[in-house]
């Protein structure tokens, strides 16, 4: 079943992560994510700290989900925190998309 959103907690400048909290049937789940993998996500490098809470909440529902993902794929342990970091962010679309472009390729290879 996947997570529903929950709450912002906020920035960790110690951790370099933002921490959020997401709900398993009515139970808190602590969630953060590297700024890296937020960056990553974002298609952008190095954002400020002071940044980092509109970012979030630009990449929320990208994010809750990759979280959420991570949680079903994982066993259910009491006091678990989902952490996500870039490795998880690869492939995963981002604000909304749903996939590939389906753009033509800008280099093709003459034959």
């Amino acid at each position: 079943m996947p997570l529903t959103r929950d709450r912002i907690v906020g920035h960790d400048n110690e951790r370099l992560a933002f921490k959020f909290t997401m709900l398993n049937d009515g139970e808190t789940v602590e969630c953060q994510i590297s700024d890296a993998a937020m960056d990553e996500l974002g298609g952008v490098r190095g954002t400020e700290s002071i940044a980092r809470q509109a970012q979030f909440v630009a990449l929320r529902d990208a994010v809750e989900r990759i979280a959420s993902d991570l949680f079903d794929r994982g066993p259910v342990v009491k006091g678990q925190v989902v952490r996500i970091f870039t490795k998880h962010i690869k492939g995963a679309p981002s604000r909304g998309t749903s996939g590939p472009s389906n753009e033509p390729a800008a280099h093709q290879q003459m034959g």
